[in-house]
């Protein structure tokens, strides 16, 4: 974990440390490993040889799918959302041995009807379907220890406790985990990187039922921003700002609408003076290739508000 110190922090007298989940491998990076795993012992378990998943062309769930299946040797497909494309994620899978299915953007529409899956099973009988994004109560129960492993970090921060964990939120998998590990012992944020209405207020209560667990202890915040992947010049400024500020490299998607929706909850008072928060840095930093150059000249576009 690191603290990082920043103005608006220090003013609204709140402390942020990061769960650097970016730091955890170069390639299988962030929260994805963490879902992944249960998965992959599943797969073990039931003789099979790998796993096959679905993403979209920058999609961090297969890139972390593909890195695992050619570092550890199992096999390894993907079916992608909308038309072929050539993107540094896309040739990173094909580089990984992934093998690759296009399915169009009707097509990828139907991954969650009755039947989805069985032609895919018929040609990959050896492989275990993996929902998008790795979500399902296999992967939440993958990311229910990070709690643990957070916790067991405070020490070296010099902190005995906090009191809020933020985490952003797709697909609502690795929050529904995080709700579970702290068993109501802090108020989980899950700052949500899709619209309302778009499927995590719906998921993380079935995972959390699945699990046993009841449907509190956690809270929805839009940090969208109008649309998933949609960036702004607002966004951009800060995620640099927040970067040449703690040395600490964020991603739009994800991580840097997180912070900043952090930022603004902080400046409209609604952490009190004294908190201590824990934020999950996801990873997700593979996607940056194919938008650095769009963020650098949004970040130059306005100062920061």
């Amino acid at each position: 974990m690191q603290h990082v110190r920043l103005d608006w922090l220090d003013a609204a007298g709140v402390e942020l440390a990061l769960l650097r989940l970016d730091l955890v491998d170069e390639q299988v990076s962030g929260n994805k490993w963490f879902k992944l795993a249960p998965y992959l012992r599943q797969a073990a378990d039931l003789g099979l040889r790998g796993l096959i998943s679905l993403g979209g062309a920058h999609s961090n769930h297969l890139h972390a799918l593909a890195a695992a299946g050619a570092r550890f040797g199992f096999e390894t497909a993907g079916l992608l959302r909308g038309l072929e494309q050539d993107t540094p994620t896309v040739r990173d899978l094909r580089d990984f041995g992934m093998d690759l299915h296009w399915l169009g953007y009707a097509g990828y529409r139907e991954r969650h009807a009755p039947g989805f899956w069985a032609p895919w099973r018929e040609r990959y009988p050896h492989l275990l379907p993996v929902d998008e994004g790795g979500g399902g109560l296999p992967g939440a129960q993958g990311c229910a220890g990070l709690v643990g492993q957070l916790r067991a970090q405070l020490p070296a921060l010099g902190w005995a406790d906090y009191h809020q964990l933020w985490v952003a939120a797709g697909s609502g998998t690795t929050l529904a985990g995080l709700v579970s590990g702290e068993d109501g012992a802090h108020e989980v944020v899950g700052a949500m990187a899709v619209p309302p209405g778009h499927g995590v207020e719906g998921q993380v209560p079935r995972l959390l039922q699945a699990a046993g667990r009841a449907d509190e202890g956690y809270r929805l915040i839009d940090a969208s921003r109008g649309g998933f992947a949609r960036l702004d010049a607002r966004l951009a400024r800060f995620m640099a700002e927040f970067q040449k500020a703690t040395g600490v490299p964020l991603e739009p998607l994800y991580t840097g609408k997180l912070l900043l929706a952090l930022h603004d909850e902080v400046q409209a008072g609604r952490a009190p003076r004294g908190s201590r928060i824990v934020a999950v840095h996801s990873g997700g930093l593979q996607g940056l290739r194919a938008l650095q150059e769009r963020l650098d000249k949004l970040s130059r576009s306005v100062p920061l508000l």
